[in-house]
C-alpha cells in the first residue's frame, strides 16, 4: 500500500512539471487572466502580492516562470531554463 500512496505522488509531482515547458511558457499573453495562467501551468510553486498585484512563479531558480499580473491578469511574464 505504501508503493502505491509513493507511485502516485511521484506521478502527481512529475505531472505538474510537465506543464513547465517552453511551449505553455509561449501561450502566456499580455492581459491572459490568472486562472487561464492555471489552467495552463498548474497551481504556482508560490506567489506574492498586495494591492491589485500579484507576482507567480512555477519551477525553481534553475527551471522557472515568472508572471506578474495586475487585477489577475497578466502583464508581465519571463522564463530560465526552459526546453
Amino acid at each position: 500500500m505504501k508503493r502505491i500512496l509513493i507511485t502516485i505522488a511521484l506521478a502527481i509531482i512529475l505531472t505538474g512539471c510537465g506543464k513547465l515547458t517552453l511551449e505553455n511558457y509561449n501561450k502566456i499573453n499580455p492581459g491572459m487572466d490568472y486562472d487561464r495562467v492555471i489552467d495552463l501551468l498548474g497551481e504556482p510553486t508560490g506567489c506574492d502580492g498586495m494591492l491589485g498585484a500579484k507576482s507567480c512563479t512555477w519551477g525553481e531558480d534553475g527551471k522557472h516562470i515568472k508572471v506578474k499580473f495586475i487585477a489577475d491578469n497578466v502583464v508581465l511574464f519571463s522564463q530560465a531554463g526552459l526546453k
